[in-house]
C-alpha cells in the first residue's frame, strides 16, 4: 500500500492501491491495512457512499487493481489490540532475530530458526518468532509467518515482507509446489535405504491435539514422506535425509517412528528407545536444511540452514562427514501438482483432443469424398420405384 496521503483518522484519507493489493476485495483491503475498522463499519460506510475508488462508490465485494485510489472517510479507527498488548522489542529480541536472517528481499526474509525457538505463541510460550517479526518491519507493513516449524526443529523457515507475497508463497505452501529437504539422525537403520512412507495421521485423542497417531480406519489424512540413508554409524544411528509430500502436524517425526526408526531425541513419539547413550545430545536432531519456493519476481528461491551446534556435533562424534549430505544430488520427489496445474492440464488435454478429433473428421471426409462413386444419369422417375427407360 502506498499512501498518496494519510492524515488523522478525523480527516477524509485516500489510498493508492499497491501491486500486492492487486485484484483482492475491498474489504480484505481493510483487513489488511486498516484492521482496526470492522466489516460493519466497512459496509455502512460503502453504503452510504462514503467509501469511493477513483471515485465512485463501491461495494466491499468488489476487486481493486494497483493504482486506483480509495477514499476513506473520517472516523472508525480505534486503537488496534494488537498494538496496543504487543511491547517493543529489547536489544536482546532485536539482535536475536537478526542473528536468524539467511537473506531477505522485498517479498521474503529467509530465516534459520534455532531449536528451542516456537514459531508461534501458545500456553506458557511467550518468546517465538511472531513475536520477534517487528525487528523486520522497517516501516513497511509488518512480515507474516507463512509455514511453521516444531518449536524444537531447526532451520530454513520463510517469511513474507508483504501481504501478496504473503499470499503467493501460502499458496505455493498449500499446493505442495514448495520443496522442502530436511536432516536428520535416527536411531538404527532402515533395511530400504531409500523409501516412501504413505501412512495417514490423525490427532491422538485425549492429548488435546498436541500429539499425532498413524489411522489406518479411514479417518486420517493422508500423509506420504520419502527417506533417504545418506550415512550409517554401524547398527547404531543413521542420516537421513527426508522429504515430506504432505504437510501433516510433526508428520516426519510420527512417520519416522512407525517405521522403527524414531529421530534422536524426539522422546515425544520414540520415548526412551529414541536416545542415544554417550555423548549424543539429547535434543532433537530434525532440521530443516534446505527449502527451493518460487519467488514472486518469477525466479526461484533456494536456500539452505547451517546446522545447530548439537547437531553438527553429533554428526562429527558418529564419523559423519556434514559435507556428505550435498555432495550427493538431491532427488526431488515430485509433489502432486496442485488444483491451479490440474486444471491447466486438463484444459490442455481437452484442447488437444478436440484438435485431434476435427483432424479425424476432416480425413474420414477426405476419404469418404474419393471413395465415392460418380452419380449415374437418369431419366425421369415416377413415384418411388426404380427409373424407366426413356422412349424415343
Amino acid at each position: 500500500m502506498t499512501a498518496r496521503e494519510e492524515t488523522a483518522a478525523d480527516t477524509v484519507r485516500q489510498f493508492t492501491v499497491g501491486s500486492d493489493d492487486d485484484g483482492v476485495r475491498l474489504d480484505r483491503w481493510f483487513k489488511r491495512h486498516l484492521p482496526q475498522i470492522g466489516f460493519a463499519t466497512v459496509s455502512r460506510w460503502a453504503r452510504t457512499g462514503q467509501i469511493r475508488v477513483d471515485g465512485k462508490r463501491a461495494d466491499p465485494a468488489d476487486r481493486i487493481a494497483a493504482g486506483q485510489v480509495i477514499r476513506v472517510p473520517p472516523g472508525g479507527d480505534s486503537p488496534d489490540k494488537a498494538a496496543r498488548t504487543r511491547k517493543p522489542l529489547t536489544e536482546e529480541q532485536i539482535a536475536l532475530a537478526e542473528s536468524m536472517v539467511i537473506s531477505k528481499d522485498r517479498a521474503a526474509i529467509v530465516l534459520n530458526k534455532p531449536p528451542g525457538l516456537a514459531t508461534q505463541g501458545g500456553s506458557g510460550t511467550f518468546q517465538h518468532v511472531d513475536g520477534l517479526l517487528d525487528a523486520y518491519a522497517d516501516e513497511g507493513p509488518r512480515p507474516r509467518l507463512v509455514h511453521r516449524l516444531d518449536k524444537d526443529t531447526s532451520g530454513v523457515l520463510l517469511i513474507a515482507r508483504t501481504p501478496g507475497s504473503a499470499a503467493f508463497f501460502s499458496k505455493r505452501f498449500s499446493g505442495r509446489s514448495a520443496r522442502k529437504i530436511y536432516w536428520a539422525l535416527v536411531v538404527g537403520v532402515p533395511d530400504i535405504a531409500d523409501g516412501m512412507i504413505d501412512l495417514p495421521l490423525a490427532k491422538q485423542p485425549g492429548t488435546g491435539g498436541e500429539k499425532m497417531m498413524v489411522d489406518k480406519s479411514g479417518e486420517g489424512q493422508p500423509a506420504r514422506s520419502r527417506y533417504r540413508v545418506i550415512d550409517r554409524a554401524g547398527n547404531r544411528a543413521s542420516w537421513v535425509e527426508l522429504q515430506p509430500l504432505t504437510g501433516r502436524t510433526h508428520q516426519l517425526r510420527v512417520h519416522m517412528a512407525a517405521i522403527g526408526h524414531p529421530i534422536v531425541g524426539d522422546g515425544k513419539y520414540g520415548g526412551p528407545d529414541a536416545f542415544l547413550s554417550g555423548s549424543i545430545s539429547r535434543k532433537m536432531h530434525l532440521h530443516a536444511r534446505r527449502l527451493i519456493i518460487d519467488h514472486p519476481d518469477g525466479d526461484l528461491i533456494d536456500v539452505r540452514a547451517e546446522l545447530p551446534e548439537h547437531f553438527a556435533a553429533s554428526l562429527e562424534q558418529l564419523g559423519f562427514d556434514e559435507a556428505d549430505g550435498d555432495a550427493l544430488e538431491v532427488v526431488l520427489a515430485k509433489p502432486a501438482p496442485d488444483k491451479e496445474t490440474k486444471k491447466a492440464f486438463a484444459k490442455a488435454h481437452a484442447k488437444q483432443i478436440r484438435k485431434e478429433r476435427r483432424g479425424e473428421r476432416r480425413s474420414r471426409a477426405t476419404g469418404a469424398a474419393s471413395t465415392r462413386k460418380p452419380p449415374t444419369k437418369r431419366g425421369p422417375t415416377k413415384g418411388k420405384g426404380s427409373p424407366k427407360p426413356v422412349k424415343k
